[in-house]
């Protein structure tokens, strides 16, 4: 995920009792923060207080059903209005009268509604995990803090993936429906055991490590895929982590349960299905878009998937006359992961007590946006923290290995004093850098430390005191990953750890060491790193390359140990390049490793 377009820091008023009039007259309030990247910082805010009602509670719009015990919590401490469909414009009308908000899916949150409140609204509550009806921008900018519940889910949605792949594998959906019209086509409908059947999960974080429990339960054999999921975690529940070819390569299942990002959307496509087993079937509880629909369809009438069993769409609802949906190989479900009463009542209590901290000033870890930093920080620290979340980008895209990213040490060189130097921000960003690329998780400095932890990810800061002038907070970041293999073996230093290092110059974060070879390349656009034989003409070769295909080049770095030995050619390119000359570019002679990087 990109850095957002602008910094800012935006207070909301703090709380306090109104003890001289009532005890039950309350101030209520959260602090946010963003922080991106453009060149220009907006003015502080002056902080506003929100004065309630004599003798009041808070406000709290439910918008959406909820189950009865996260009423009864949210009733506990606050004024409960539970006004259902309502439409954009009443919500609005409604809303500035109101502290805090709970949705599920189905109300949109935008920047009107933030505008409408005036100030007051402090909290959106999204019962669930995804939270793309709330525009999280205009969030932060109105000093409203989104928090949502993503665990409560969990075993549903599980349990709903192993439905899919019983039903699926025994046609229980297509007999029924044939024995309801009338037939009884016992030989139609053989279907196939799953006692000692390969299942790929795909995706091993809470659910996707359940089904595998309860699929290992059935006989059968079960291997995963997920550069992120620690080995041991895995071990201990008798599951192989393996590379993304390999696992789909033996999969007799396939079960999907990795989030929606820009590395995922359509993974399973033309390519990969032509690389799977004949007869594969797929189960998708996670997301829709990370299948390509049309090349399922295409795949299942070539037989290469036998069949596929499905709870999620890349629109939803699908369109009536999808083929995919009314292909007699489907079995289809609208979106039920999470639709048992007791995932329900799970939610509500998970999203009741979240907001409900919020309101009392806590910071919840399930935060997705973040608590205010002061503006004097962030104008400090701006390009370092720019500079933070892009090394976290280069160093997990560098990682490959089915062990995943699990020890990541930060070094910070100044020449201030440790106590004077606020780096909560910066781990922050690294962190944001190290997940987001390959999970659909906001990271923020609320749920930073959290968020890594929750994924096996060690975070370890050094501060090495630099001689000179304390006047910049920083002379360079560096961070290493430890444990892992790389997609570009030159990134490993001479301790065996993937390593990149930067500076801030003249306000422009700058890659300035890849493992053992000093570059200086401004981190802007994306990035080509070749490892070559040091010999004339070599940036001219690549150059000419890219030209061919009208990428522009922004700039070129090459550092190496010594004259005609090795050498690191960083290329800067606005475009990305086509894969056919990305090989172009592999295939010339003195070229020993590339990698393309996305910043």
């Amino acid at each position: 995920m990109a850095a957002s377009a602008s910094s800012t820091a935006l207070i909301a008023a703090k709380a306090s009792k109104c003890s001289s009039l009532s005890s039950k007259s309350h101030l209520s309030s959260v602090a946010a923060f963003r922080v991106s990247t453009t060149a220009s910082f907006p003015r502080r805010r002056v902080p506003r207080f929100v004065v309630l009602a004599l003798d009041a509670k808070p406000t709290v719009l439910v918008a959406e059903k909820l189950g009865e015990a996260g009423l009864s919590l949210l009733k506990e401490f606050a004024n409960v209005d539970c006004s259902y469909n309502l439409s954009p414009e009443e919500l609005c009308t409604k809303i500035s009268l109101c502290d805090a908000l709970i949705v599920r899916s189905g109300t949109k949150v935008s920047r009107e509604v933030f505008e409408s409140s005036a100030g007051r609204l402090k909290v959106v509550g999204r019962a669930g995990v995804g939270i793309d009806n709330v525009d999280l921008a205009a969030a932060t900018e109105h000093g409203c803090l989104v928090v949502n519940a993503p665990t409560a889910n969990t075993v549903a949605a599980a349990e709903h993936g192993i439905a899919l792949l019983t039903a699926m594998s025994r046609n229980i959906a297509q007999a029924d429906a044939s024995v309801k019209a009338g037939k009884w086509q016992r030989n139609k409908y053989v279907g196939v055991s799953l006692v000692g059947k390969t299942l790929v999960v795909m995706g091993f974080g809470k659910v996707g490590s359940e089904v595998a429990r309860r699929a290992k339960g059935l006989g059968m054999h079960v291997i995963a895929h997920d550069p992120y999921a620690p080995a041991d975690r895995a071990r201990a529940i008798g599951v192989e982590l393996v590379s993304f070819d390999e696992a789909i390569a033996s999969a007799d299942f396939i079960s999907l349960h990795m989030p929606l990002t820009p590395a995922t959307n359509k993974m399973l496509n033309d390519e990969t299905f032509a690389k799977m087993k004949k007869g594969v079937r797929i189960v998708n509880v996670a997301r829709g878009g990370v299948i390509d629909e049309e090349a399922l369809v295409r795949a299942i009438d070539a037989g290469i998937v036998a069949q596929a069993a499905l709870d999620v769409f890349t629109e939803e609802p699908p369109a009536k006359d999808s083929k995919l949906v009314q292909h007699e190989l489907v079995t289809v479900t609208p979106h039920l992961g999470a639709s048992t009463m007791e995932a329900q009542e799970g939610v509500a209590i998970e999203i009741a007590e979240a907001v409900v901290g919020a309101l009392k000033g806590e910071l919840a870890a399930t935060a997705v946006n973040a608590p205010m930093v002061p503006a004097e920080v962030l104008t400090e620290l701006k390009p370092f923290v720019v500079l933070a979340e892009k090394l976290g980008r280069l160093a997990v895209q560098l990682a490959t290995g089915g062990s995943g990213v699990k020890t990541v040490k930060v070094t910070y060189g100044s020449a201030r004093a440790p106590d004077d130097l606020d780096t909560r921000v910066l781990r922050a960003m690294i962190t944001k850098g190290l997940i987001e690329p390959v999970s659909s998780v906001f990271v923020n400095l609320v749920n930073a430390d959290f968020t890594a932890k929750q994924r096996g990810i060690r975070i370890a800061e050094e501060r090495v005191l630099l001689d000179g002038s304390p006047e910049s907070p920083l002379e360079f970041i560096q961070v290493q990953i430890a444990n892992v293999e790389s997609k570009f073996a030159s990134a490993i230093s001479d301790s065996g750890e993937i390593r990149v290092e930067g500076r801030v110059k003249d306000g422009i974060p700058h890659l300035t060491k890849v493992g053992s070879f000093e570059v200086d390349v401004s981190l802007e656009g994306s990035i080509i790193l070749c490892r070559q034989v040091d010999q004339p003409g070599m940036i001219g070769k690549v150059g000419s390359i890219l030209g061919q295909e009208n990428v522009n080049v922004s700039f070129m770095s090459v550092g190496r140990i010594a004259p005609r030995k090795h050498a690191i050619m960083a290329i800067g390119v606005d475009e990305q390049p086509s894969k056919e000359s990305l090989k172009r570019i592999g295939e010339i002679p003195a070229v020993e490793e590339f990698v393309y990087l996305k910043l």
